[in-house]
């Protein structure tokens, strides 16, 4: 390759460019001595037994509901105001599961695992449609009795009604669920 020939005037506008420049005093690199380490570490996440979040008591003096009746619990400790507030949406929705057409396992694997999920991301209430069971035996819906179990059950649940019409009616309801410790709240006051 040939070396270009520059003028005086190309050398000077092309030292004006670069600007300032300091000569290399060695060019050779030690590449042990600019090595990073190496990160740390870090757990794996350990998996989580959503079952765990059930207590193992089992509610005896749960009712079995129908169709058209409404559901409503509230934990220990908590003013009926609460309540009043939660079927009125007060709280707003922050999640939303529709499990109606779920077999029972499937619907209390979803849920669980819906309500984690919810705790984890710091949602205060969630609207759980469970349908109202239309087509199961007996005119009694299955979903929605194992739901009346299950959250009175659920460590996370302080509260649940069924919804207004507008909402799903007896075929869906509202949860007030705990806030995560990770937000620096406790229970509801």
């Amino acid at each position: 390759m040939r070396e270009k020939n520059l003028n005086d005037e190309d050398a000077d506008l092309f030292r004006q460019s670069i600007g300032k420049v300091q000569a290399v005093k060695q060019d050779k690199v030690a590449l042990h001595a600019e090595r990073k380490p190496k990160p740390k570490p870090y757990p794996k996440p350990l998996a989580v037994n959503f079952d765990a979040h059930l207590s193992s008591r089992n509610p005896d003096d749960i009712e079995t509901v129908g169709i058209y009746d409404s559901m409503n619990f509230l934990s220990v400790g908590l003013q009926n105001n609460v309540l009043k507030k939660l079927r009125r949406g007060f709280f707003g929705i922050d999640a939303e599961i529709d499990l109606h057409g779920l077999n029972t396992q499937d619907a209390k694997r979803q849920l669980l695992h819906f309500l984690h999920n919810s705790v984890e991301e710091g949602c205060r209430c969630v609207h759980i449609v469970h349908g109202k069971g239309y087509r199961s035996q007996d005119n009694l819906p299955v979903i929605k009795n194992e739901l009346n179990r299950w959250l009175r059950q659920h460590k996370d649940v302080q509260a649940f009604c069924s919804t207004s019409p507008k909402d799903g009616g007896t075929g869906a309801l509202f949860v007030l669920l705990r806030l995560s410790d990770k937000y620096g709240f406790g229970d509801y006051e």
